[in-house]
This record gives structure tokens, C-alpha cells and sequence, in this order.
């Protein structure tokens, strides 16, 4: 009897059981933000490629795309602004070679501008479209400063020889004067680290003279964010420009190189600022909210080649962007070919000549409002 009545008793509480509704929980899958920009050669008129220009930066002036070169380049590329129709993908006119003004013949960096800098990112001053700022990077071949310049200027908080802040003036005959020029200095305790080649290589400026710099990796290996404010006074000394470190939300690594090598600045729709980052050794957008509230958003990218008669659309194995810019509704995109692993892009033999000339390809990305969107 008893063990009916405990079967009894065990049925009525499973048949309760089944009866309950359950409580569901459903973890919705990751959003893939992946997007994929098709990419064009940058031809001149006679459809040849750019030759080994070594692009380091973009702006956009007038509706044409802007771009420099660094001091890897062919000689005939440097100390030049080359203009780039985004509507055609065409190479519209390089620049006679940068003029000097009196004041950056007499400083102590007159030697190092006037043979191979290197130049490195663009931004354009949004109160005077005719000033474009540049930067320097690897000085190390240019040799020693003068002992008056070194002792004055040593205390760099980053490498042996300082990276250079670089005004370019557009003149009324369409050619380019380096009109400026002042050291930038970080303070110790930023710990940037001494490295020649992995310093400041993004540029941006919002309007009220805020200019963004974007450093490839500090001594913990980590990309940063710095700032300088350009004020009207800003160019009147040749002391150093120290930066300083707005509080943004950047992607913390713990091993590997993660570089950011390209900036941008947008405010979107929800009056919010952010700066866009080339991350280019991870193939990553970075969607960085400007006042640091929000982390940053990782968007990663896929760079194929636009096909052609002899060529059908291809991924690149190694696109290493460099420069970025938004016009309009499309953000652009152009790489810096890295010799180094350039030739691993050869899938058509139609194109391996363009890679062994080291020719840099456009890349369009329309730009997408949910970049922006908090999740």
C-alpha cells in the first residue's frame, strides 16, 4: 500500500513539473560586424600605377583625396601632396617638390625636411582648409643634431631624435610650403619608449583645433591616443609641443603588435564625435568614442581587389591600410604596400607587376550609422 501511494503521490509532482511554463533563456549570437570594401588601382591617366609612393595618410580637399609619401618611397614620390579623384580612382596631380619657408631654414631640423623625412598621416585644418599638418617618424638615418640643437632638444620623452609636428601651406600657385615646424615632446611618465619606426602615424583635427595623434605602440606594446591643441599662438615657438592623453577607451592587447596607422574624425547622427582607427595589422576598424564613455567598437575588414578582363575579384593577403578619410556618406581607405609581404598578394598574375611596383589601391566603405550605435 505504501508503495502505491508514494508512486501515486511521485506521478502528480511530475505531471505538475510538465504542466509549469518554463522559463526559456535564449543568448542571442554575436553581432559579425565584418565588412568587406572592394578596393581599385591607382592609375594616372595613361593607366599606369602609382610607383612605389609609399602612401601614408589621407585627407580630402575640394572632393579629391589627398595623400603623401614616406621616406621609404621612390625619391621622385617624396616631399610631395599627390591628389587622388575619388570618382575615378586616378592619380589628378602631384605637387612640385615642398617649398621651405625662412623660418624652417633656420631650425635646427632644416637638414633632416630638406633630404628624406619621414613623413608620416595628414589632417587638414578645419578653420583654414589651406594648412595641412604631417608628422614625422623614423629620423634615425638623418644623423646627429648640431650640439646647440641636441642639447636643446633631447629631453623627447621618446626617441634619440624628436618627432617633428610639420605645418604645409597650400600656396595660390597650387605648389606646397613647409611653413612650420616644432618638436613634440611626451612626458616621461607616459612611458612611450624609444622606437623609431613605431611612432606616430595617424592624424585628425576637429574644429576647435584639437589634433589627434596616433602612436603605433608604447613601451608595453599598446597603441595610444595623444592630443595637442593648435591655437593661434601655437607656431610661434620653436619650443617643443608637448601632448597630452585624452581619457578615451582604446583596446588593451597582451601580446602582439596592434598599431593603430591611420585616424579620422566623424560625428554621427546622434551628435556624438568619434575617431575612426586603422588597426592595420589586425584588419580592424576601431569606432572610438571621443569623450570616453563608451569602449571602443571593433569592426574588422576584408580587402578584395576589384576584378577585371584578365582578373576576377580577389581577398588580399596582406592590404596594410594606412590612411583613411570620410567624404561624404564613404569612409576611403588607402594602403601602404609593405614590401615585406606585398608579393603574397599575387593571386592573379595579371596584377603581380602593380604589387612589385609596390602600387597602393583605393578602398571605398560606405559608412554605416550601427558603427555608432550604442549596443
Amino acid at each position: 500500500m505504501l508503495r502505491k501511494t508514494l508512486a501515486l503521490i511521485s506521478g502528480l509532482l511530475l505531471l505538475s513539473a510538465c504542466n509549469q511554463q518554463q522559463d526559456i533563456v535564449i543568448i542571442p549570437e554575436a553581432q559579425d560586424l565584418t565588412v568587406t570594401t572592394v578596393g581599385q588601382w591607382i592609375t594616372d591617366d595613361s593607366g599606369k600605377v602609382m610607383f612605389d609612393p609609399q602612401t601614408s595618410g589621407l585627407v580630402v580637399l575640394e572632393g579629391q583625396l589627398i595623400t603623401i609619401a614616406d621616406a621609404s618611397a621612390d625619391i621622385t614620390q617624396q616631399l610631395k601632396l599627390h591628389t587622388i579623384n575619388p570618382s575615378t580612382f586616378k592619380l589628378a596631380h602631384s605637387s612640385d617638390r615642398f617649398s621651405f619657408s625662412r623660418e624652417v631654414r633656420r631650425s635646427c631640423f632644416f637638414d633632416y625636411l630638406n633630404d628624406q623625412p619621414d613623413l608620416e598621416a595628414l589632417a587638414v585644418d578645419p578653420r583654414n582648409p589651406n594648412v595641412i599638418y604631417t608628422v614625422t617618424e623614423d629620423a634615425t638615418r638623418t644623423g646627429a643634431l648640431s650640439t646647440r640643437c641636441e642639447s636643446k632638444y633631447e629631453k623627447t620623452g621618446s626617441t634619440d631624435y624628436p618627432s617633428l609636428l610639420v605645418k604645409l601651406t597650400k600656396l595660390d600657385d597650387n605648389n606646397v610650403e613647409m611653413s612650420s615646424v616644432r618638436p613634440i615632446q611626451f612626458p616621461d611618465t607616459f612611458n612611450v619608449g624609444n622606437f623609431p619606426n613605431d611612432g606616430i602615424e595617424g592624424l585628425t583635427m576637429s574644429s576647435d583645433g584639437t589634433l589627434y595623434l596616433g602612436l603605433e605602440k608604447d613601451k608595453a606594446g599598446q597603441p595610444r591616443i595623444f592630443a595637442l591643441d593648435i591655437d593661434t599662438s601655437f607656431w610661434s615657438t620653436s619650443d617643443f609641443a608637448t601632448v597630452y592623453e585624452p581619457k578615451l577607451r582604446l583596446p588593451e592587447f597582451s601580446a602582439g603588435n596592434h598599431p593603430i596607422n591611420g585616424l579620422a574624425l566623424h560625428t554621427a547622427k546622434n551628435g556624438k564625435s568619434y575617431l575612426l582607427a586603422a588597426a592595420r595589422n589586425d584588419n580592424e576598424l576601431w569606432i572610438i568614442d571621443t569623450a570616453g564613455t563608451l569602449p571602443t567598437k571593433r569592426i574588422p575588414v576584408i580587402f578584395n581587389v576589384q576584378g577585371s578582363e584578365n582578373c576576377e575579384e580577389y581577398t588580399m593577403d596582406n592590404a596594410s591600410m594606412e590612411g583613411l578619410v570620410i567624404h561624404g556618406t564613404t569612409l576611403w581607405i588607402i594602403n601602404d604596400p609593405w614590401e615585406k609581404n606585398y608579393l603574397k598578394n599575387v593571386t592573379c598574375e595579371a596584377h603581380r607587376r602593380h604589387y612589385e611596383d609596390l602600387a597602393p589601391l583605393l578602398f571605398p566603405l560606405p559608412l554605416s550609422e550601427s558603427w555608432f550605435e550604442t549596443d
